[in-house]
């Protein structure tokens, strides 16, 4: 709708003027007559201001495009005025799609635009299963009087949609020390859930641990044990350096889908009771060791989504690579995993994993494919890509090649089905 409608803000100003203008004649009162002046002037003003031509643009941004169920994600709205006119009175409803709900903020917001500038305001809402695609923000323009208004809609730059049908329900296998990245399974037995073995029964054995059915049949008494569990520690390293900016044009580059994976890896990891960990390979230090919990979870989410490691472009400062792999070498357990997400762009990257693997550490690397091959320069990049590919594998790495046009949960199982 681009017509002005009436607010009816000033309905019965005119009204109350003549009244008062009355009861000034009655009364034979100078002051009420003055005062009927006034609401006569507010009743005028509202016809003498021009309506204006609204013409808005808008920018939406998620933290994840693929988070799982009952994450919470922060959506980001960029409002610019376009005009060449102030808009004193701009209010803004972005279209949430009708299945998810607001848990963090209103997704609307009132402001003043001047020509070209640009407002944002952020809200957060709570994925649930299924997809969804946002619909056009409305936006609702007074004139400066607030006696008209315009409704219009505003379509983002980028169509926004969440997928929530994606999402990593088992994380990716590791074949050394610990078998998957998940619970790990100790030497020791207990209680736990995994059947471990049956024994004679000893003195001060736990009553909930005695084989009843097997006493009942032949009168000995016998304890069965489990084997007992204990979580996992996993730090999750993404490769943010200036030359992981790498994507073919108006494209997603390899730190964007990097963070995506991050994001998605956490929320698995965690999700299965494990201590996970985050950190960057950047120009700027980036690091969070390993936790649990819902404010460890919120902490984690929060640094993928405003830490300066993660910009949309690369800084011109170099990576400290060696001292960044020796402080966070310092800072981890003896038993923490690495999920190494990388696109591999150069061999520093395969020294990384590497490094980290000599040092007793589960290495899984998790690469998105961010190379093309239209032009000379991009198959040899590819192809120098896939040799680092290759050479990691031959050390017994396990990599995770990830095609940026396909989930990365479907990567993950393409790997498990690989080496099962």
């Amino acid at each position: 709708m681009t017509t002005p409608q009436q607010t009816n803000r000033w309905r019965g100003v005119v009204a109350v003027a003549l009244v008062v203008a009355a009861a000034g004649l009655l009364a034979k009162r100078q002051e009420l007559l003055l005062l009927s002046t006034v609401g006569v002037v507010f009743a005028a003003y509202h016809r003498t201001v021009p309506m204006p031509t609204p013409n808005l643009s808008l920018d939406r941004r998620v933290d994840t495009a693929s988070p799982a169920s009952g994450d919470e994600v922060e959506i980001e709205v960029a409002v610019t005025n376009e005009g060449d006119e102030t808009l004193y009175d701009c209010r803004v409803v972005d279209g949430v799609p009708p299945a998810l709900s607001v848990t963090d903020g209103p997704a609307r917001r009132g402001m003043v635009l001047r020509p070209g500038e640009t407002r944002t305001f952020s809200y957060a809402v709570e994925a649930e299963r299924g997809r969804h695609a946002f619909d056009d923000a409305t936006a609702i323009v007074r004139d400066p009087s607030g006696d008209r208004e315009v409704e219009l809609d505003v379509r983002a730059a980028d169509e926004t949609e969440l997928d929530c049908t994606t999402e990593i329900t088992k994380p990716p296998r590791r074949s050394q020390t610990l078998d998957t990245v998940g619970s790990v399974a100790a030497n020791g037995t207990g209680s736990g859930i995994e059947f471990q073995q049956t024994r004679s029964y000893r003195r001060g054995d736990p009553v909930s641990q005695i084989d009843w059915k097997r006493y009942a049949a032949s009168g000995e008494l016998t304890t069965v044990d489990f084997r007992e569990e204990q979580a996992a520690s996993i730090l999750v390293l993404v490769d943010a350096r200036a030359v992981a900016y790498r994507g073919p044009p108006g494209e997603t580059h390899a730190v964007d889908a990097g963070a995506s994976a991050a994001t998605q890896l956490t929320t698995a990891l965690l999700n299965g009771r494990n201590h996970v960990g985050l950190a960057a390979l950047s120009a700027e230090d980036c690091f969070r060791a390993p936790g649990a919990g819902r404010e460890h979870r919120l902490r984690l989410r929060k640094l993928l989504s405003r830490h300066s490691a993660f910009t949309a472009s690369p800084t011109d400062t170099d990576d400290p690579v060696d001292e960044q792999v020796e402080s966070y070498l310092g800072r981890l357990g003896e038993q923490t995993q690495l999920l190494f997400v990388s696109p591999l762009c150069d061999d520093a990257a395969v020294e990384v994993a590497r490094r980290f693997d000599g040092h007793g550490h589960a290495v899984t690397v998790v690469s998105p494919d961010a190379t093309a091959n239209e032009t000379p320069g991009e198959r040899l990049a590819a192809a120098e890509r896939r040799n680092r590919l290759r050479a990691l594998r031959q050390v017994g790495i396990p990599v995770i090649d990830w095609s940026l046009d396909d989930p990365l949960a479907l990567a993950i199982d393409a790997q498990r089905g690989v080496r099962t």
